[in-house]
């Protein structure tokens, strides 16, 4: 039996992996942060699984910054595979928080890399980087080979992280891919992130319990895929012989207006009646457009998209409207 180490388990990603893992028979064990509330409705149905938790799934409590703690769970974990995908995840609150962005996706990726260098056999590492890296991008789609030209500090973090995991593989031969994935939304999407705000916010203006919806700018392009199909694309990554970077991507953008109406149209609205622009929603410097070349994982990897944008933003209504 495999065993796997999970940063950012009770996020999207995280518990969209989770699954994944312990489908493929893995045991499964996930850092999480202690606070006074609990944020793990993503989980909640393995935790609740008797079969599955304290089994197969193991949860331990650290922070990222706590070097005595962390290293003490990967002895524990003794892991064959590694998957960091936990940091703040939010590319417009980067403007706000920049020094804690930087530290918690930079500073503490250097950190787990090092703790990661010093077991006495390295787990395999995946490394989530982001679409953000390229930030205005001269290329009509990128590719792993594109130039890095970040515009948040977010993005600015991701890319030192890249960078980091190219000089452990190259330098110290530890087994790290970075996956550059693009836009990748579902029904567990945080309730910060754009396209949930707007999938959520349709429903209540449907249901009469919310008058209009206030946003930032509607003409950015982006590549929008469904998140179980990138955390499969994460998996792929780390059994193949060689690490590598990965480009994930549907290689198709839409503007957020069109998801929008897309959205509000699965409720039968018009959007143009209930949607308004607050100039505090737009963000200092962002890529007007990014599309992603996900060629080279198609051929090595064989992986591909499974839903197309309209399923996608319908998968998110249906779920947003059982919410209410």
């Amino acid at each position: 039996m495999k065993t796997a180490l999970v940063t950012g388990i009770t996020g999207q990603d995280g518990s969209y992996l989770t699954d994944l893992l312990l489908e493929k028979g893995y045991e499964v064990h996930g850092i999480v942060r202690r606070s006074s509330s609990f944020n793990r409705w993503r989980i909640e149905h393995l935790i609740q699984n008797p079969a599955i938790y304290g089994k197969k799934l193991f949860l331990h409590y650290a922070d990222l910054s706590d070097d005595a703690s962390l290293r003490r769970i990967f002895s524990k974990a003794n892991a064959d595979e590694f998957y960091h995908l936990a940091g703040q995840s939010h590319v417009g609150i980067s403007f706000e928080i920049p020094e804690i962005t930087t530290h918690e996706i930079a500073n503490c990726t250097l950190k787990l890399l090092e703790i990661c260098r010093d077991q006495v056999t390295p787990p395999r590492v995946y490394l989530a980087c982001s679409s953000e890296i390229f930030g205005n991008s001269s290329d009509k789609a990128q590719n792993e080979k594109s130039p890095l030209n970040p515009t948040s500090p977010y993005g600015v973090a991701k890319a030192f992280c890249m960078h980091t995991g190219h000089i452990y593989r190259e330098t110290y031969g530890l087994f790290v891919s970075n996956g550059i994935l693009y836009n990748h939304e579902s029904r567990r999407r945080g309730e910060n992130f754009v396209t949930q705000k707007i999938v959520r916010g349709a429903a209540s203006i449907a249901l009469g319990k919310l008058d209009y919806l206030e946003l930032g700018n509607l003409d950015i392009e982006r590549d929008w895929g469904y998140a179980p199909d990138y955390v499969l694309g994460m998996w792929m990554m780390l059994q193949q012989k060689k690490p590598s970077d990965y480009v994930l991507a549907t290689g198709k953008t839409h503007k957020l207006s069109e998801f929008l109406e897309s959205a509000f149209k699965y409720f039968d609205l018009d959007s143009q009646l209930y949607v308004r622009t607050n100039e505090k929603f737009i963000r200092p410097s962002e890529p007007q457009r990014l599309c992603g070349d996900s060629s080279k994982a198609q051929k090595i990897l064989g992986w591909k998209p499974s839903l197309s944008f309209i399923e996608l933003v319908h998968e998110m209504c249906k779920a947003a409207s059982h919410k209410q």
